[in-house]
């Protein structure tokens, strides 16, 4: 008794190969690429799984039905599967080997002019593949991103589980919660004027598990924050790996975090280098060096205070500016950057960034050292060091206005300071380095890039730990969080009672790569005392404590084991491994720059019905 053959395929456009030569097959899925040889038609067939050429010639009982077929039409086709004549192999596709020759067709679907290719990669407006994502979605490179994120989440679950986490799900209608960030509210229709808030995190619900002592919790968590829509943040929703664990320090974070982290990015990286061990750079030293508390350390360039030579200097402009002891010079190295087009381009950057400008000094060799004392040296000498001597004996020329200034001494100093050579510049920021240094980062990265410094083909990590507890909010005029309120600070009440809170550094860390704040977290605070007065210090009552966070407050007096965590975000991390340019090109139905799904058009007006049902009535702004 024969078997009969399924209604829409045997195998899927990917499975076909030299084996099944000589075989009888059915295939489904859409019109990938058509193409006429001389009458003969050539179709790309393509499903989820990949790509089989199929063959129709006029000698087909299904030619007449193929000639009919557009790209993007779903059909099913029938046929024997045979070899492809030589010299038409495709080493490229997995089925490159082998051809359908098609005796029957059947058009299971067609469809009308795309709005949006499908086949290649062309350059669409981004409204336009966002409101046909259905569409969008079927091009390969998309494709191919959104089947990385799902290898992505399920090696990371399988990785926690492994490291004992459990997942949960905690809920997603929850109470507001000062985050940072806005709250998405949800108007409760049983409790007319009270609202629901979606999680910005699920924060207090992983510390309540711990106080319910299930000791290492994960979760896939969805996470919801009304921001401003930017490249490397979704408008609306997001994804973050979040966990926490229960009587650990720092370190154990760390510890087991890191090999996991890295651990994807060594399975999904493509073969790229993955740092071995990362470094724990303090949150002030970050700043210092690199202008941000998520540095790029795929460049190699370290910014310097240089202060002290300027100081009483000639140049006049950074000495009174030095005049205030909050005020500091930073040198920005530009190894093989000392051209005077070069330095006047990033000068005219640095305008355009809204600033006065980017004073620099240039270097070049005055030639080698040529005294007596020096030939004799260099005639005593083994070879191997004859040239190592002339670099270091090297005299150099400091050419530009800060270097007449400053005269050649100083120069010198600067440029020994900084280790550069013939060839090389360095250019300045100088005032209050709070104000200044995300703009000298920004500097450090475009010298960086303009002079490709950075080594694009790896992934480099670091722990940025010590993040100041608390900042001073010039808009409200009043100290607040800088970071994550459930913070421990580094000396628990003590520093909370005893320190001016602007020096107080928390238990707080960050995971940063290639440029991107990759992770957040930090070892809570689970004293109640101690969470009170953080509080406090932050302009809120006991009172609004209990009233805001009255189950975690109440938790807190039943016994609460130390404990911390942190939360990864998905989305950035399969970005970073899709060398994609932003978020929506790995997210399934992103939102736009204005937080607008053109799918599925959200959001949208709600009826009269439903906001009175709500007890809502509305105040809209004027138009």
């Amino acid at each position: 008794m024969t078997a009969t053959p399924h209604r829409y395929r045997s195998h899927t456009c990917g499975a076909l190969r030299a084996s099944d030569i000589g075989t009888e097959a059915r295939l489904s899925g859409w019109c990938h690429r058509i193409r006429d040889h001389g009458g003969v038609l050539f179709i790309d067939l393509r499903d989820h799984y990949g790509m089989t050429q199929i063959v129709v010639d006029p000698d087909s009982p299904a030619f007449k039905d193929a000639e009919k077929v557009r790209s993007e039409w779903v059909i099913r086709v029938d046929g024997k599967v045979r070899q492809r004549p030589g010299g038409t192999e495709n080493a490229n596709l997995p089925t490159g080997s082998v051809e359908m020759f098609v005796t029957a067709l059947e058009v299971l679907g067609e469809a009308k002019e795309l709005p949006v290719p499908v086949f290649g990669d062309l350059e669409y407006p981004e409204d336009t593949r966002l409101t046909y994502r259905f569409l969008d979605l079927r091009r390969e490179k998309l494709h191919n991103n959104i089947m990385m994120r799902v290898k992505v989440v399920d090696h990371m679950r399988t990785a926690m589980k492994n490291a004992g986490f459990n997942e949960f799900a905690t809920p997603i209608l929850t109470a507001s919660s000062p985050e940072g960030a806005r709250d998405f509210l949800v108007p409760s229709r049983i409790h007319p004027g009270q609202f629901y808030a979606l999680p910005q995190a699920p924060q207090q619900y992983k510390q309540l598990l711990m106080m319910a002592g299930f000791d290492r919790y994960f979760q896939i968590a969805p996470c919801f924050r009304d921001e401003d829509p930017r490249a490397d943040r979704l408008p609306g929703e997001f994804y973050q790996l979040d966990l926490e664990m229960s009587f650990i320090e720092q370190e154990d974070v760390f510890q087991t975090m890191e090999p996991i982290i890295s651990g994807i990015f060594e399975t999904f990286g493509g073969g790229r280098p993955v740092t071995k061990k990362w470094p724990r750079i303090p949150y002030a030293e970050s700043m210092r060096k690199y202008g941000s508390d998520k540095p790029d350390l795929r460049n190699p360039i370290v910014m310097q205070n240089v202060s002290d030579i300027f100081r009483d200097s000639g140049f006049k402009v950074f000495a009174r500016i030095l005049e205030d002891a909050k005020n500091e010079v930073w040198a920005i190295p530009a190894p093989t950057g000392g051209s005077r087009a070069f330095c006047d381009r990033m000068n005219s950057w640095a305008q355009g960034e809204g600033q006065p400008g980017l004073g620099y000094i240039m270097w070049r060799s005055a030639g080698a050292p040529a005294s007596a004392a020096d030939i004799k040296i260099l005639e005593n000498l083994p070879s191997d060091r004859v040239e190592n001597f002339i670099d270091k004996n090297r005299q150099f020329e400091a050419v530009g206005p800060i270097a007449n200034n400053i005269g050649p001494e100083k120069a010198e100093q600067l440029r020994q300071m900084l280790g550069l050579k013939d060839g090389d510049a360095a250019f300045f920021a100088a005032g209050n380095p709070e104000k200044f240094a995300k703009f000298a980062g920004a500097a450090r990265l475009k010298v960086g890039e303009d002079l490709n410094l950075t080594d694009k083909n790896r992934f480099e990590f670091a722990w940025i730990v010590d993040f100041p507890m608390f900042e001073y909010n010039d808009e409200d005029k009043k100290v607040d969080f800088s970071h994550n309120p459930f913070s421990m600070p580094q000396g628990g009440l003590e520093a909370l009672t005893t320190q001016d809170p602007l020096t107080i550094k928390a238990f707080q860390y960050d995971i940063a790569c290639n440029g991107f704040e990759l992770a957040s977290g930090g070892i809570r605070n689970h004293r109640p005392e101690a969470m009170v007065k953080a509080f406090e210090i932050a302009g809120y009552s006991e009172q609004t404590v209990i009233d805001r966070f009255g189950g975690m407050y109440r938790a807190f007096q039943y016994g609460a084991p130390p404990h911390g965590g942190m939360a990864a975000g998905v989305d950035r991390i399969v970005m970073l491994l899709c060398d994609a340019q932003n978020l929506r090109e790995v997210a399934l139905f992103p939102m736009n720059q204005k937080a607008e799904d053109l799918l599925m058009g959200a959001p949208s007006e709600a009826s009269t019905k439903q906001l009175r049902e709500l007890h809502l009535r509305l105040n809209l702004p004027e138009k």
